[in-house]
């Protein structure tokens, strides 16, 4: 039985954009809180934004698909 979690804290990143929203959503729905205000670059392309979260709760992390 595979019973590897995920992290407890995690930064996301990547260019601005839905997917990445939705990558942020997805891991609030988990029960991870975000952590810090999000930070913003641009790479002379795109946009890239990072967003901290943190799993607040004493219960183990949910396990990775």
């Amino acid at each position: 039985m595979d019973t590897e979690r995920y992290p407890r804290y995690r930064l996301l990143t990547g260019p601005d954009d839905s997917a990445f929203c939705h990558r942020v959503s997805d891991a609030l729905e988990l029960g991870y809180e975000l952590y810090g205000p999000p930070a913003a670059t641009f790479n002379g392309t795109n946009v890239i934004v990072a967003q901290a979260v943190l799993w607040g709760r004493d219960e183990p992390t949910p396990l990775l698909p």
